[in-house]
């Protein structure tokens, strides 16, 4: 006799308990590849700023300055405050990128973002669309709560014994801060989390794709990945040589924050050089700005300066070398993109696109390597107190300089690489086979 058992209630303990809506799942990533985003940019901003002796800072103080470079490194905007009555007037403003703090959070944002795709090919794009609007939904959620602890005041002595004298006398000693602007920092924090999580898509070999977009894969993905693979090789090398310098030299503490803050402003900085590209800007003392020492020789010249081969190469000949590594780097990057790409792809269908593609990453390169910083304190309103209390760094890049020589050393490498390419077997080839021999009429089977 058979008996029939009607369904067994779902315990605590059972695996249905255990199974988690797609919706919270989805939500869960998201909140994920946000949060280690943030976590990255905050702990790599608050060891650089450590190791530049922002430690020491009184209490309460070291918080907002981490969170005021997390905010820079995240596209966010930063205003200055002050408040010096009518003494003494104060000005300040910084317009600058922590590269090195930038990069760590792309990095990690994009990695997590991609890893519960990385075993599909090809996925629907409504899904990967809500994928990226609710990682970036997490992400200013808590931009935002970082920008509101970017904010903090301080008390400014201005070393002239009269305005001091006044300041106190009449209640109005100056004060300079910043603070960060919530909707500017919300709005470019938007766009920075939504263009990290499309070039993910774009560089990534193993990203799924939706069907529509499968036929650019093959021209767009195998360039861009030897863009991101030349920019993190300067990288390489700049760690390289700051890790030299750590040994070598005796301020660590200096290089160690250069490392941890603007090490990608420096090496990048060497690619647009090294391919013959420029910058135009000027670097005051009284800032202490660390660049290498032939950098600052030119930049710290009177008025503005252009900043190029043959500038630096007028103080230290070694910049020359530049140009070498330029090469190596590229024809590398053009290589791994010729081989990445369809079979038979004609050489020079390889190098236009990789020169397209380098144009447009010097492009961003210089956007983001600009710098436009300046302080000082004014008497009553007439002139420039000087001294510590007042400097500036400008450094503006020439776009169409930079665009110009990526697409032209991109044509060369794409060619070269794409020739060289033809050599080596690439995924999914099939050599041709040699034509088949006729029987020989006078042997038998």
């Amino acid at each position: 006799m058979s008996q029939t058992r009607g369904p067994v209630a779902a315990g605590p303990g059972s695996p249905a308990s255990h199974r988690v809506p797609p919706a919270l799942r989805g939500w869960a990533e998201a909140l994920g590849a946000a949060l280690a985003g943030l976590v990255a940019m905050v702990v790599t901003a608050a060891l650089g700023l450590w190791a530049a002796g922002a430690a020491d800072l009184p209490a309460g103080e070291f918080p907002a300055v981490v969170a005021a470079t997390v905010v820079a490194a995240a596209g966010g905007s930063l205003q200055a405050t002050g408040d010096a009555g009518i003494i003494v007037e104060a000005q300040a403003a910084v317009d600058a990128v922590p590269l090195s703090v930038t990069l760590a959070g792309a990095l990690v944002t994009a990695v997590v973002f991609l890893r519960p795709l990385r075993h599909r090919a090809v996925a629907p794009a409504g899904e990967l669309l809500g994928r990226i609007a609710r990682t970036a939904a997490c992400w200013l959620v808590l931009l935002w709560l970082i920008a509101l602890a970017a904010r903090h005041s301080f008390t400014v002595t201005v070393g002239n014994e009269l305005a001091d004298q006044l300041g106190a006398l009449l209640g109005s000693t100056p004060t300079v801060g910043f603070r960060a602007d919530l909707p500017a920092t919300l709005g470019f924090g938007l766009l920075w989390v939504l263009a990290v999580l499309v070039l993910a898509f774009v560089v990534s070999r193993k990203a799924p794709l939706s069907a529509r977009l499968l036929r650019f894969q093959a021209p767009v993905r195998p360039p861009a990945h030897a863009m991101l693979l030349t920019l993190l090789a300067y990288v390489g090398l700049g760690l390289l040589v700051g890790l030299v310098e750590l040994v070598v030299r005796g301020d660590p503490a200096r290089t160690l924050a250069v490392i941890l803050l603007g090490l990608p402003n420096v090496a990048w900085l060497a690619l647009g050089i090294g391919t013959g590209g420029a910058w135009t800007g000027h670097v005051d003392r009284s800032l202490g700005l660390p660049l290498p020492h032939a950098l600052e020789q030119v930049l710290r010249a009177r008025g503005q300066r252009t900043l190029d081969l043959g500038s630096i190469g007028a103080y230290d000949g070694r910049v020359w070398l530049l140009v070498a590594v330029a090469a190596v780097v590229l024809l590398g990057a053009a290589f791994d993109a010729a081989v990445r790409a369809p079979v038979r792809r004609p050489a020079w269908r390889q190098a236009l696109e990789m020169a397209v593609a380098l144009a447009l990453t010097l492009l961003v390169v210089g956007s983001a390597t600009r710098i436009d910083a300046h302080y000082g304190l004014s008497l009553i309103g007439v002139g420039d107190l000087g001294g510590d209390l007042g400097g500036a760094v400008t450094l503006q890049p020439q776009l169409w300089r930079l665009a110009a020589a990526g697409f032209a050393w991109g044509l060369v490498t794409g060619f070269a690489g794409g020739l060289a390419a033809r050599r080596f077997r690439r995924p999914g080839e099939v050599r041709d086979a040699p034509p088949a021999q006729p029987p020989d009429p006078g042997r038998r089977g």
